[in-house]
């Protein structure tokens, strides 16, 4: 086969998904899949996967180019100096670099605070605090308390610029690994992930996967170019400059549903109502209790408690939901299993938009405004999979969330990412903008 091709690939906790890509047209030429073998190495699966995808598609020698989740992703604590607005500024920058935010602390660290902090097991902590010129007490006393710990975690430092130097000598002086980025927070209601976006981005690849065990040699970790989660996102970012507005992406997966959400900047966000940590225009969002299968029941609770499941209903679905957790490889036997598997996923993708549209999830007081939403994309393999017109049915019952307490989209298009091409643009997005786009608008319609 005569193109200039490439192979992107995701290895995912439970599946490795490999496309090859024909970068000139922008086209996906084949796929194929192999579940990821954690157990013993994970370059087993990838490279089942990859092989298969090569062959399907008649090419030789090529690019591969790699995101990975597996062995649980990204792991980041964030340690700020008001919960707020440092620390939560902080959070949404590690959301938005694909990170797994499993620990949240705010103000100095005292000895109980260091011992929760490495009890969280982060992969890398995001060290913010302070505007730039205002508050440096706070992060010199969480740099000094984190140098005096013996802390070996990757630090990334992204607080205030005035001491940023002096701290990353007295780190890196006592063996903490380090990265310095620009502040997140450089003025009250500024935020500005993307070079601490970069940084985690920089020590996950660094660090971070090769640390994982995932994989006896170095091969693995040459491979990796970024989390999955930050590969989607930046596919989000291009489709969403393809599309000219805003968007919206609802990932429902085995353990966990993401929503990502890119907005247009509202010039009207100042004044008093102005988000003193700061608007993330490309959000992003995981809930943990809400999955396919290990948080299946999950799912039935936070139905129940936003009033989406009646009495009659609830003890048939949260049966079903823990034979799901009991069985993470479960598969739906028959329309009557499949039909459950859709409810779930329905309920899942609903509370998820919920959160992420009221600002629980993202930290926002006047929530996210998600009624200039042009499209609604819904991706993970229970849409991906499903029969025609059942996961347009699981998005309608997005869209039609009347009583969810959140403003709907007023002309949102769903639509399914069946060939799972976000992340492969994200991975394309560097190196090959144009096929990134022209991919997405062939096969999302964008």
């Amino acid at each position: 086969m005569n193109v200039s091709a490439v192979v992107c690939a995701d290895v995912g906790s439970t599946y490795t998904k490999a496309a090859v890509v024909d970068v000139d047209g922008g086209r996906l030429v084949a796929a194929a899949s192999a579940p990821t073998t954690v157990g013993t190495d994970v370059l087993h699966g990838l490279d089942t996967a990859v092989g298969a995808a090569v062959a399907s598609a008649g090419v030789a020698e090529v690019p591969w180019y790699v995101c990975s989740s597996a062995g649980g992703g990204l792991r980041l604590a964030v340690v700020g100096y008001e919960p707020l607005v440092t620390a939560q500024a902080g959070r949404r920058v590690g959301l938005s670099a694909g990170a797994n935010v499993v620990h949240v602390a705010a103000g100095c660290l005292g000895g109980v605070d260091v011992a929760a902090l490495r009890a969280a097991r982060p992969d890398v902590v995001l060290l913010v605090g302070g505007t730039d010129g205002g508050d440096a007490e706070t992060v010199t006393h969480n740099a000094t308390r984190l140098a005096r710990a013996r802390f070996r975690v990757p630090v990334v430092l992204a607080g205030n610029a005035d001491v940023r130097d002096d701290l990353h000598a007295l780190l890196a002086g006592a063996g903490v690994p380090v990265t310095v980025a620009d502040n997140v927070l450089p003025r009250i209601g500024v935020l500005e992930p993307a070079s601490a976006r970069a940084a985690i981005r920089e020590v996950f690849l660094r660090h971070v996967i090769g640390g994982k065990k995932l994989s006896r040699g170095a091969r693995f970790a040459r491979l990796v170019r970024a989390a999955t989660p930050d590969a989607v996102l930046t596919g989000v970012e291009v489709l969403a400059g393809t599309l000219g507005g805003d968007l919206a992406v609802v990932d429902v997966g085995g353990a966990t549903t993401d929503v990502y959400s890119v907005l247009t900047p509202d010039e009207r966000d100042s004044g008093p109502s102005q988000e003193v940590a700061g608007t993330l225009w490309r959000a992003r969002t995981v809930e943990g209790d809400l999955g396919m299968r290990w948080s299946a029941p999950g799912v039935v609770r936070a139905a129940v408690e936003e009033r989406l499941l009646d009495a009659a209903e609830e003890p048939q679905l949260a049966a079903a939901a823990a034979v799901r957790a009991a069985d993470p490889g479960f598969l739906p036997a028959g329309d009557g299993e499949r039909a459950v598997d859709r409810r779930i996923a329905a309920l899942a993708a609903t509370v998820a938009l919920r959160r992420h549209a009221r600002g629980a999830a993202t930290g926002e007081r006047a929530g996210r405004d998600l009624r200039e939403v042009k499209l609604l994309v819904g991706s993970g393999g229970v849409l991906r999979y499903a029969e025609p017109g059942a996961a347009e049915a699981v998005l309608d019952a997005v869209l039609t969330d009347h009583a969810g307490g959140w403003a709907l989209p007023r002309a949102a298009r769903p639509v399914v990412d069946v060939d799972y091409v976000l992340a492969a643009a994200g991975l394309l997005a560097q190196e090959h903008p144009g096929a990134a786009a022209a991919m997405l608008r062939h096969h999302l319609g964008a």
